[in-house]
């Protein structure tokens, strides 16, 4: 059986070993509350604080053990401790329950404090969903405008190029229409030609409405 004097040492180095990786156990646990975890993913240290309590938990059981090892030599018949014995043997089972608890203690703040990061982690990725599908919107919609500015640009285009066009045919028909009138006042026998056609026609349209009426008064005379 292992002596007393060893089982002390023993588990006075356990108790320092605790201390020192549940001080680091407890800064991993503040870090994750002051929303630091997303850094710990970037620094690809994302499950350093698992290694960490494990590491703790382990500890936490070796000195479990050794402390059930001075409590069974406290009640030894064949060799009862000494005072100063059972006061150092008190000792290390409160030290063991008050890192037992500290640990627990820990332990609950560093899920909560995952399960915080997690939910704001998710409503993150949830808002930059929604910025995303904004920008997608703002994008198709900005596409959309600019294809009809191109539409609009395109008609206005045309219809420049028909109101030049129609400038042009004017500014022909103008140079027709003035060439001809050169051309008929430089030939005065035309002039005379087209006034007697129009004479012409007036008369034959004279001569037409008289027979047309005087058939109309014959044919009226006769059936009455």
């Amino acid at each position: 059986m292992v002596g007393y004097d060893a089982l002390h040492r023993q588990c006075r180095t356990l108790e320092s070993l605790f201390d020192t990786k549940l001080t680091t156990y407890t800064r991993l646990a503040s870090s994750i509350s002051r929303g630091e975890h997303s850094d710990l993913e970037a620094s690809g240290s994302n499950e350093r604080w698992r290694d960490v309590e494990s590491e703790v938990e382990d500890l936490l059981e070796k000195l479990r053990e050794t402390n059930e090892q001075l409590s069974a030599l406290e009640t030894d018949p064949t060799s009862p401790p000494s005072q100063s014995m059972i006061r150092a043997i008190q000792r290390h089972r409160d030290v063991f329950r008050d890192y037992q608890a500290e640990f627990k203690r820990t332990q609950a703040n560093v899920r909560n404090a995952l399960d915080r990061a997690n939910l704001l982690s998710g409503v993150r990725n949830d808002i930059d969903a929604y910025k995303s599908s904004a920008a997608d919107s703002l994008l198709a919609e900005r596409s959309r405008i600019d294809s009809s500015h191109r539409m609009t640009d395109d008609i206005l285009e045309q219809a420049y190029t028909t109101r030049a066009e129609f400038s042009s045919q004017s500014v022909s028909i103008s140079s027709i229409n003035a060439r001809m009138q050169n051309v008929i006042s430089t030939m005065p026998g035309i002039n005379n030609l087209l006034s007697m056609i129009k004479s012409r026609r007036r008369r034959d349209a004279i001569i037409m409405g008289l027979v047309i009426g005087i058939c109309t008064i014959l044919l009226l005379s006769y059936i009455f």
